[in-house]
Formats: structure tokens, C-alpha cells, sequence
């Protein structure tokens, strides 16, 4: 595998920051209602990690169709992969609190089997599979803790 370069890792590991940043606001009520009160409730615990996963779930799928229009502009089944993300978190994301994180689990579990799918196309770059494991390891974490966390 190729090292991953500098600009994806560093952007990619900030992009956990909401994640992290959900978990910290569920064990830490002081830091909840802080934020809460600086800069409003949607940026604390469970609402944090269920908007921004669905943003980042969205995200992905956008990345994956310009790796198909890139790639192999007429696959059919890599633009039909590529669109399940997004519509996975329309329709499955929403009402509890724990059938959205599960839902959102289970969404990135399955975007992490697509990519490793693009890759053996030779859609992705080299690299992407060291940086995707390695984010999706940290969303599924955050995400699992939120659940636990109740």
C-alpha cells in the first residue's frame, strides 16, 4: 500500500473532531452544557453524531460517484453503489435515537465493504483503503459509543 498522503490524513483525522467531539459531550455534562450554551444543542451528544454522521455518510457517496465518472463512466453497478449511502441515510436515518445511530453504523460498516468494492476496480486510489480503514474504525467507534452511552 502507499503511504497516505499528508493533506487526506490530516483532513480526514479532523474530520473525526464532531465525532469525538459527540462522545466527549455525552460523558462530560459540564462540556455538554457549555456548548450547549455557547453555540446551541444540535453540537452536543446524540444530535451531533447523528447530523454529522448522516453529512459525512452523504459526503462519501459523492466521493464514490466521482471515483465511478472517473474511473468507468458507464458501470451501472458502481454508480448504483455509489448513490446507496446517501439514500441509505434518507430513509433509514431518523426517528429514535438508537435506530438512527444503529442505522448509521450499519451505514458506514456497508460504505466501508463499497469502497474496498471500488478498490478492487481500481476506482481509488492506492492509499485509500489505509485511510478509510482508519476512519471508518473511528466513526464505528464513536458511533458505538454513543449507543452505549445511552
Amino acid at each position: 500500500m502507499t503511504r497516505v498522503p499528508r493533506a487526506a490524513l490530516y483532513l480526514g483525522l479532523a474530520g473525526l473532531v464532531p465525532f469525538i467531539w459527540g462522545v466527549a459531550t455525552l460523558m462530560l455534562p459540564p462540556l455538554a452544557e457549555a456548548t450547549r450554551a455557547l453555540i446551541g444543542a444540535r453540537f452536543v451528544g446524540h444530535g451531533v453524531l447523528i447530523n454529522y454522521g448522516v453529512v459525512i455518510l452523504c459526503f462519501m457517496s459523492g466521493v464514490l460517484w466521482g471515483f465511478v465518472a472517473r474511473g468507468r463512466p458507464n458501470s451501472w453497478a458502481g454508480y448504483a453503489l455509489s448513490v446507496g449511502p446517501a439514500l441509505w441515510a434518507f430513509f433509514f436515518v431518523g426517528g429514535s435515537v438508537t435506530q438512527s445511530l444503529n442505522a448509521l453504523l450499519t451505514g458506514f460498516v456497508v460504505l466501508l465493504v463499497i469502497d474496498f468494492q471500488f478498490s478492487l476496480w481500481g476506482l481509488t486510489p492506492r492509499w485509500w483503503m489505509t485511510l478509510r480503514v482508519m476512519l471508518t474504525t473511528g466513526v464505528v467507534a464513536c458511533l458505538a459509543l454513543g449507543l452505549w452511552l445511552g
